[in-house]
């Protein structure tokens, strides 16, 4: 069986299991010092198989968190439009609609920071947009170079490419510096582990936060260091 079609069976297995959550997009208030119609910082997050639309239960809780880090900054966010569905091959079209609005956002809001998050296929999502063409077993394909120049932060959980390639923040020439790759125990998902629970506790054990928290540092102007 290939790379590719091991990591379809596996993200099967495991959303088979049961990982369904609601959620709502949040929107920031722009501040006077945004450009007009810009935010200051914008999450775009791409949510896990079978979460019905919008940001994703992981994604909300994500950027709840980076909101409360980042008081007194306007935070917008985008929620990637795709199936996120059991053919995981529409993973695809989730990374062509994170692709496109990004580069959107860039040449319309050029002084806003981009946060770009996703989590179980959402990951994969992202890493589509993010990662080594090479290494990306027909997920989508990475933005144009200079686009990483808006990029502040990258924040991953439950990322099936860890599991057979390695961490986003190995694997991406120009965001991993910036990218924290979180993987909740023995989420097998993106370990070899067999703890099928964890992969639906990534709010409960603290990774949204963490990972938010590592965003709001980049966000700054920091250097915290990538996982």
């Amino acid at each position: 069986m290939s790379v590719q079609l091991k990591t379809h069976a596996l993200l099967a297995g495991v959303a088979t299991g049961g990982l369904i959550a609601a959620s709502a997009i949040g929107l920031g208030t722009p501040t006077a010092s945004a450009a007009p119609g810009c935010s200051d910082v914008e999450v775009v997050f791409a949510r896990g198989t079978d979460e019905p639309a919008g940001l994703g239960r992981e994604g909300q809780a994500f950027v709840d968190s980076l909101k409360s880090d980042l008081r007194g900054k306007s935070v917008s966010t985008y929620a990637v439009a795709y199936p996120a569905s059991y053919d995981f091959m529409e993973a695809t079209a989730g990374a062509a609609d994170a692709s496109a609005h990004v580069q959107a956002t860039v040449a319309a809001c050029p002084g806003t920071k981009i946060v770009l998050g996703g989590y179980s296929q959402g990951a994969a999502v992202i890493d589509g947009i993010t990662g080594d063409p090479s290494r990306l077993f027909g997920l989508g394909q990475p933005m144009p170079a200079e686009v990483a120049n808006h990029v502040a932060a990258v924040a991953v959980f439950g990322n099936p490419l860890n599991r057979f390639g390695g961490p986003l923040t190995a694997l991406s020439p120009l965001y991993g510096v910036k990218t924290i790759d979180l993987c909740n125990g023995a989420d097998p998902v993106c370990s070899p582990g067999d703890d099928r629970a964890a992969h639906s506790l990534y709010v409960e054990s603290g990774l949204t936060s963490q990972g938010a928290a590592f965003a709001a540092d980049r966000v700054k102007g920091g250097n915290a260091s990538a996982v």
